[in-house]
């Protein structure tokens, strides 16, 4: 299977038009269940969009009851409670770029899929979470119409390889693992151009994170894994990836940047309750006194600015 070529990057800045170039920050709009712990969910999301320096636009979809150790539950709004918020701020504010988080229903991924494509040159960034939480019949339905409604709108997909692979390839017996383009092929069936793959397991506690098309490896940026569980990484590299992609980088260059910006919210990592360790998203606005000289010791991603540049965003209506 091959994908149409990716537009030259003037078409991309199109997006941009008439208020939206006057624009700044750049406006990303946001569908993701509230976390009331912080952890994740949309205040991870606002958060982490405001830190890179974008202007968060959240749609509520529903709610967790959780803390920063488990999800309790979750409480999804009504679908026309959903479009209606999203509506409301489409006809007014400038969206470079969208984000689809947790929705919690294949009501509002419905929703989300009819706005997307009435927007279908802004670029679509969808994330999937691991939901093993949830009820199996619940978990099966979201991620059937997830597949059939909102992959196709999609414009990179964001996951963990464990949960990508378990959706997407649930099938395989290959001898050995799934690599990241055979999940990016997979995707590809529904449309999606772009795959992100994080956390592929390499030896010696290092992990890849990849990004994929079905044809080849765009670029990996390889990090050390922390010795430490985390709470909200997923929502934090996604919302990221969007706010930069909003601001005008190409997909390449926001992907590293966003890898970047995670290893270090990840470094900074603080346990506010009894649970897991929640990553500082706003490390950059704390006192650097604490360790001189610690940001010479960190782990960077491989070769990441030479993998990763110069790959643009597509507008998801290119692969209808």
């Amino acid at each position: 299977m091959t994908i149409k070529a990716s537009p030259p990057p003037s078409e991309i800045t199109e997006i941009e038009d008439d208020g939206a170039e006057e624009a700044s920050p750049a406006c990303v709009l946001v569908f993701n269940a509230s976390d009331p712990s912080g952890a994740g969910g949309l205040t991870a999301d606002i958060t982490t969009i405001a830190s890179v320096g974008g202007h968060p636009i959240a749609v509520v979809t529903g709610a967790y009851a959780r803390d920063t150790a488990e999800i309790f539950d979750h409480f999804g709004f009504d679908d026309e409670a959903v479009a209606e918020q999203a509506r409301a701020v489409l006809e007014d504010l400038p969206v470079q770029a969208i984000k689809v988080g947790f929705v919690g229903s294949p009501e509002n991924i419905s929703t989300i899929a009819e706005i997307t494509t009435d927007y279908d040159e802004v670029p679509v960034i969808a994330y999937m979470p691991n939901l093993s939480w949830w009820r199996d019949e619940l978990i099966d339905e979201y991620l059937d119409a997830f597949r059939e409604l909102l992959l196709p709108q999609t414009s990179v997909l964001v996951g963990n390889h464990s949960t990508l692979w378990r959706w997407l390839l649930p099938d395989w017996n290959g001898e050995r693992n799934p690599t990241a383009r055979d999940i990016a092929r997979a995707a590809s069936e529904m449309g999606v151009p772009y795959t992100l793959v994080t956390g592929i397991p390499l030896p010696e506690q290092f992990v890849e994170n990849v990004l994929a098309s079905p044809q080849t490896v765009l670029g990996s940026g390889k990090f050390e894994l922390f010795d430490a569980t985390f709470a909200g990484a997923g929502d934090t590299l996604s919302a990221a990836l969007t706010a930069l992609v909003a601001a005008g980088n190409d997909l390449g260059e926001a992907t590293s940047e966003a890898l970047s910006y995670l290893d270090r919210c990840l470094d900074a990592g603080f346990r506010p309750g009894m649970g897991h360790i929640v990553p500082d998203r706003m490390f950059w606005a704390q006192p650097e006194d604490d360790e001189p000289g610690a940001d010479e010791d960190e782990e960077t991603p491989i070769d990441e600015a030479q993998a990763l540049e110069g790959f643009v965003m597509p507008p998801h209506d290119t692969k209808h």
